[in-house]
């Protein structure tokens, strides 16, 4: 894309609102729990789009394109997969967690499993380490795909994008915290959702429709346009059912588990909410996912017939969207809009990703394991000083970009659900988990993510993703520690709703 000053007025526009924003919710902050929680204040439109939004990530306009470029339709079960992990989310963990936290006062999810698991130290520790590992993994993802979207815009210099993003987002996050975060994500989610619907059909109309789009894709490849190729017989052809299986499980639950996602669900306003909330979410972002696949395969047949070109880099299919558009409308008015959109879809899973990290470090960390005599008011700079610690460090890891943003995203979300799946799902239902269970499954799932992930990269490729290897070693570390070591008391037990309903009886009524 050519360089325009008016693109290059509405995205500072766009900036400043996001910072204005910033500005209007830190009048709201007087304590640690109005900068972490938002004051347990969140709306239903405001909770559901933000759980969309933490779903959402660089996935949706740049990965989720790009992928649908490379793979076509064997990648299509991502589109229920990933809207499912918000669901997920809020169902399985969601409806309890927001009971219990709510009636124990809880800041952040480290606080349930010190509780559950009566270890006000050992499973704090190591979650919230764990956590901040790879909520950092996932959040180099994002800021990948914020640089991708720069680099499009203004022909810059990818670690100049880098920079230009963290300015931005850290200092809207550092002044208002989630208040911050999920009034600008209720912005951006809107955004993203009309742009979608606006620009997505434009696109794929361009191309020929589906229909042409499919004749096309067939002819490049009949697996193509199959719900999954057969075997892995080319680099692009890795959806086999074994991996597809792996992927679904991956994506859904290892999304819905994540840290960034999960703590939302403790600053819902209302226990009512959790009764819509599952469907809404769903079904928003269900249909943006299929729209942005579609142009991914609209794009590759424009660049089969000799129509477009892509860029030539290593991650080319990533730009699918964007470039797509370009050739679509021909406008500059209407590329400095949807430059808008792709920078609503990454900001707004980045910024709750560094605000989570950041509160994992000043209050899982510093206040209940360094200095639990620390000020409220110590505990909330630390909070806003972690973020852009946070920042700097998410750009340096970020300066070299993967060949396909997907398989980055990919990594970070295994890992989540190598990690904290086994924990959340034995705790929140099993009550014979144990704290030696439970650390023992999330260093296990944690350890193990990285020896399948190596060898999954660098020796061989497995039938399936790498993660599910390393969640299968933490479910077996939970079951036989557990199972060795003393059960939890029964008191705290009930008091954490331990046992298989999702339900808290006190809301049946």
């Amino acid at each position: 894309m050519n360089f325009d000053p008016f693109t290059l007025v509405i995205i500072i526009l766009y900036a400043l609102v996001l910072i204005l924003i910033g500005n209007w919710a830190s009048k709201k902050i007087h304590n640690t729990e109005d900068y972490i929680l938002a004051g347990r204040s969140l709306g239903f439109w405001v909770f559901t789009i933000l759980m969309v939004a933490s779903v959402c990530s660089g996935m949706t306009l740049v990965g989720v394109s790009g992928f649908g470029f490379t793979s076509g339709w064997p990648g299509i079960w991502e589109q229920l997969a990933v809207p499912l992990a918000a669901s997920f989310a809020i169902i399985v963990f969601g409806v309890k967690l927001h009971y219990i936290g709510k009636t124990s006062g809880y800041m952040t999810v480290e606080d349930y499993f010190a509780q559950r698991f009566e270890s006000p130290r050992a499973i704090r520790g190591v979650t919230a380490l764990s956590g901040i590992i790879v909520s950092l993994i996932y959040l180099v993802g994002q800021y990948t795909a914020i640089s991708i979207v720069l680099v499009w815009l203004f022909d810059i210099d990818h670690r100049i994008a880098l920079i230009i993003a963290a300015i931005i987002i850290t200092l809207y996050t550092v002044i208002g915290g989630l208040y911050a975060v999920s009034w600008t994500t209720l912005i951006q989610g809107g955004i993203l959702i009309v742009g979608v619907l606006i620009m997505a059909p434009i696109v794929i109309i361009s191309a020929g429709g589906l229909e042409h789009i499919n004749t096309v894709m067939s002819g490049i490849d009949p697996n193509l346009v199959a719900p999954y190729f057969p075997t892995a017989y080319a680099s692009y052809a890795y959806c086999t059912p074994e991996f597809l299986f792996s992927f679904v499980v991956m994506l859904t639950i290892g999304l819905a588990c994540a840290p960034h996602v999960v703590n939302n669900v403790l600053a819902a306003k209302e226990d009512k909410f959790f009764k819509w909330a599952p469907l809404v979410a769903f079904m928003i972002y269900l249909v943006v996912m299929f729209l942005v696949k579609f142009v991914g395969f609209a794009v590759r047949v424009l660049v089969e017939e000799g129509k477009l070109v892509l860029p030539s880099t290593v991650n080319a299919q990533d730009f699918a969207f964007m470039y797509g558009v370009e050739y679509a409308v021909p406008n500059m008015l209407i590329w400095a809009f949807f430059a808008v959109i792709v920078l609503a879809a990454v900001m707004s899973t980045t910024d709750r990703l560094m605000l989570t990290i950041g509160t994992m470090f000043s209050w899982d960390i510093y206040k209940n394991l360094i200095n639990p005599n620390a000020s409220d008011r110590q505990v909330l700079r630390l909070s806003q000083a972690s973020v852009v610690i946070v920042a700097i460090v998410s750009i340096i890891l970020a300066l070299n970009p993967p060949e396909m943003l997907a398989f980055l995203i990919w990594l970070g979300i295994g890992v989540m659900l190598a990690t904290f799946a086994v924990p959340f799902l034995a705790g929140l239902y099993w009550r014979r988990a144990t704290k030696e269970g439970a650390i023992a499954s999330v260093l296990t799932g944690l350890f193990a993510s990285g020896i399948f992930g190596y060898y999954y990269q660098y020796i061989a490729k497995l039938p399936m993703h790498f993660s599910i290897y390393a969640l299968a070693c933490a479910i077996i570390a939970m079951i036989v520690v557990s199972l060795l070591t003393p059960k939890n008391s029964e008191e705290v037990l009930d008091k954490t709703m331990t046992g298989f309903f999702i339900q808290p009886k006190e809301l049946k009524k």
